[in-house]
């Protein structure tokens, strides 16, 4: 049900988001052609790599993927499968008054692919090179020393990782009046100390930084293969792997080579070299990586049965333990239209909610006018309809409705609260064997009532931070009273600070119909039950996860910046296993 639900959604949302289609695939390939010669069409495979073979196979080039392949093409050969097109020469992409159009465009070619989970919030996942890294808020920030101490990274390889990452693609932000006004709200609501401009995750409040340059061009990870060696590195775009092969003749089940499709629906197969520490490595994401495992033969034995998947091996823990960090927003009316802002100022406070903030939306000539960004029902930010709720006809009236719904109401920015780490889990499950298509996903949002308790505090601080001078100077007066934008707020998909914040329950109940995701969602490998500690596949051979799958907290306030230092520190890790002092990276 939830693929078909998904299914229809895409069609209904490219019908109804106003959007001018980006460049071409072919005319972004010939664009990057010169600089980034190891990008090829999965077709091209067939004409002269067909019989070659690898030391590495890299399944998904997205936030880990391609940093890993990078480091690791500079002494072994790398074949990296992602099943998007390339991020170079896509506007809506690569600018931030864009932001909004990739996770609106639901097309089977969109850099983002809808799903929606059976709790009833609508969420994507990335289908371009360079993954979320391409479709995200852009914000900056490392994992907590004390993060980094309980997964168990070396301590000073983390500290060489991450700038490593940051002199590449990270930026500092020019700070926006919306975040500022935020930032010394923040400050004078308690959330303290001020710790300025630093990526460091640090209790109280700080700037930090951002894949979008100062002219807001975003850069993504998928720059980063720009440091690999292209003479041992191949991308292949539009190459959607439908299993991982597997030899069962010995001791152990041991991955030997990969089956995907072209663009064109053409199948082929690739294989890794005899050398005993070749190895297959799925960075597909927390959804693609325990799907492919899954469809590979990895998982509950039972499920596997339901669809005549061949059970390669039995382990009960793929797909288990899901989580997506639950978040909710209040709007903010304002005296005058607000500038365009995305996440750029955060609020850590020790209970473990984050408080952050977005503004104003696009005016390109591409842009969805009057739209409210990060919380755009356009994207499936339904943040007004409860959960169990949302449908597609929500959507459909929105949009009818959208041109009657007086431009205050688009005049305004949000403040925005998540919980960290959250308790609340659940699961994933194979709809049916089509690898396009999404798997069921459920996250019990605040089934734990440790969770809703974060969220009632985050609400309370958003109050605070609303009542503070600098806000009382930003906020509506008459002109467009309080009044009259609470009775609109459904039609115009817009959530008020609740009037009754003083009773807990009231406030639990506003958590759970508002919730929305900022998608950070993460697990289905976890570390001890799907892979051991360096992130090999347990029960077989020459095959690891490494991505945010294998999490079981998302790292810092938001985890690009981890996942990408994952895969340049793994990579390290990896050759330094093989070559010891010789890896020189």
């Amino acid at each position: 049900m939830a693929s078909r639900k998904g299914e229809l959604f895409v069609k209904i949302l490219l019908l109804l988001c106003i959007f001018r289609p980006s460049q071409g695939r072919e005319e972004s390939m010939r664009s990057s052609k010169a600089k980034h010669s190891y990008l090829k069409e999965a077709s091209s495979f067939s004409t002269g790599a067909g019989k070659e073979e690898y030391d590495y196979i890299i399944i998904g080039g997205g936030t880990a993927g391609c940093p890993l392949a990078a480091t690791l093409s500079h002494k072994y050969r790398v074949l990296v499968l992602e099943r998007g097109g390339s991020p170079y020469g896509n506007r809506n992409i690569s600018y931030l008054q864009n932001f909004h159009i990739s996770l609106a465009n639901t097309s089977p070619k969109s850099p983002s692919q809808s799903f929606i989970s059976t709790d009833g919030v609508i969420n994507a996942r990335a289908r371009v090179l360079g993954g979320g890294t391409c479709i995200n808020a852009g914000f900056y920030t490392r994992a907590s020393p004390s993060y980094v101490e309980e997964v168990g990274w070396d301590g000073k390889l983390v500290n060489e990782s991450y700038p490593w990452v940051e002199k590449r693609i990270v930026y500092w932000p020019k700070v926006a009046p919306w975040q500022a006004a935020l930032r010394n709200g923040l400050l004078e609501a308690g959330v303290s100390p001020f710790n300025g401009y630093t990526f460091d995750h640090k209790y109280g409040t700080k700037v930090g930084g951002t894949i979008f340059n100062k002219k807001g061009f975003r850069h993504t990870a998928a720059d980063l293969l720009e440091a690999g060696n292209p003479k041992n590195l191949r991308v292949l775009l539009h190459a959607t792997v439908l299993k991982i092969i597997f030899n069962t003749k010995g001791r152990q089940p041991k991955a030997i080579g990969v089956r995907f499709k072209d663009e064109n629906g053409d199948r082929h197969e690739v294989f890794l070299n005899r050398r005993e520490k070749s190895e297959i490595i799925l960075s597909a994401g927390a959804l693609g990586s325990p799907q492919m495992l899954l469809l590979s033969g990895i998982g509950p034995e039972e499920d596997l049965k339901k669809f005549n998947i061949p059970v390669v091996l039995h382990n009960q823990y793929v797909g288990k333990g899901m989580s997506d960090n639950p978040m909710n927003s209040i709007f903010i009316p304002t005296k005058k239209p607000v500038q365009q802002s995305l996440i750029q100022i955060v609020g850590i406070t020790k209970i473990g909610t984050f408080i952050e903030a977005s503004s104003g939306f696009g005016q390109s000539s591409d842009s969805i006018h009057c739209h409210h960004g990060i919380m755009s029902a356009e994207i499936g930010q339904l943040s007004t309809v409860p959960p169990k709720l949302r449908t597609l006809e929500a959507v459909r009236e929105y949009a009818r409705n959208k041109p009657s719904i007086p431009h205050e109401a688009f005049q305004g920015g949000f403040i925005l609260e998540k919980i960290d780490g959250p308790l609340s889990t659940g699961y994933l499950n194979l709809v049916d064997t089509d690898v396009d298509n999404n798997p069921s996903v459920t996250f019990n949002y605040f089934s734990h009532p440790y969770d809703l308790h974060r969220c009632v505090y985050g609400i309370r601080t958003i109050e605070k931070i609303v009542q503070t001078r600098q806000f009382a100077g930003l906020s509506n007066d008459d002109a467009f009273s309080a009044e009259r934008l609470l009775n609109m707020s459904v039609t115009a998909n817009v959530n008020l600070i609740p009037k009754h914040t003083n009773d807990t329950a009231s406030v639990e109940q506003f958590c759970k119909d508002t919730v929305i995701t900022i998608w950070h969602y993460h697990g289905g490998c976890h570390v001890g039950k799907v892979v051991d500690r360096h992130y090999r596949v347990l029960g077989v051979t020459r095959l690891r996860v490494i991505d945010g799958s294998t999490y079981t907290n998302s790292p810092g306030t938001n985890p690009q910046a981890t996942v990408m230092m994952m895969g340049r520190y793994m990579g390290v890790k990896i050759l330094r296993e093989r070559l010891g002092r010789a890896a020189g990276v």
